[in-house]
């Protein structure tokens, strides 16, 4: 069961990894773009990448309970990716 929840961890992150890297890209670029900074920039990129956790949510089907855990996860990790 260990073995089934590493290996099924290790796939998301290597599929998933790219997206959220071009996800965080795209709000980085919107920001600049905005000029934003300071509080207006966090909160800006923490609903951005939340709106893109959503999206990747629904292209997984994904509803109620897990799609809810999924985005949280999500965004955390693009949160946590350096600006």
């Amino acid at each position: 069961m260990i073995k089934t929840l590493a290996l099924a961890a290790l796939a998301f992150a290597i599929v998933g990894g790219p997206t959220l890297a071009f996800a965080d890209d795209a709000c980085v670029t919107q920001a600049t773009d905005k000029k934003l900074a300071g509080a207006a920039k966090t909160s800006f990129m923490t609903k951005c990448e939340r709106t893109s956790c959503e999206g990747q949510a629904k292209d997984k089907s994904l509803h109620g309970a897990a799609m809810t855990s999924f985005v949280k996860k999500c965004t955390k990790d693009a949160m946590a990716m350096p600006m």
